[in-house]
């Protein structure tokens, strides 16, 4: 039995991340592992991209302009989808093929949900991310994804 059988792989378009996914690809072929890999958006939509139709309902839902917020959510879902794409393509030409889920919600406990929910073995993830005034303000993704997954964690820089 493989030591690393599922591996997850969380994807933001950074080059971080598409560095992770070049090592999982190298960790995957050595131990015959299944890659998925994931990326996780969030529906919270910042004050100042809000139009000012827009009002805050309990807790800090967004209420009213429902037509602007479904662009917002559509535009982050597409633009999860590209990402998965592109590194299902990227896995692909290496010889892998890959599973991918996109996901709703906060960045870190999904990736650490979908790890011991699916029985993952390793994650191998980005040192940063795209979001840097994000991860100076709330620490970063991958330190969070340390702390609350079950399984190892294989930061790549």
């Amino acid at each position: 039995m493989p030591l690393f059988k599922k591996i997850l792989v969380p994807l933001d378009g950074s080059d971080h991340s598409l560095r992770a996914l070049e090592t999982a690809v190298e960790v995957a072929k050595k131990f015959e592992s299944n890659i998925t890999l994931v990326h996780v958006y969030s529906l919270s939509i910042p004050p100042l991209m809000m139009p000012e139709s827009t009002t805050m309902g309990p807790p800090g839902i967004p209420v009213g302009a429902p037509a602007e917020i479904s662009r917002l959510v559509d535009a982050e879902r597409e633009a999860g989808n590209r990402i998965l794409a592109d590194g299902k393509e990227r896995a692909a030409a290496k010889g892998l093929d890959v599973e991918c889920l996109l996901k709703e919600g906060s960045t870190v406990q999904e990736i650490a949900k979908t790890a011991n929910e699916g029985g993952f073995d390793l994650i191998v993830m980005g040192a940063r991310g795209i979001s840097r005034i994000r991860e100076i303000l709330v620490g970063s993704v991958s330190d969070g994804v340390t702390k609350h997954a079950s399984c190892p964690v294989l930061v790549v820089k």
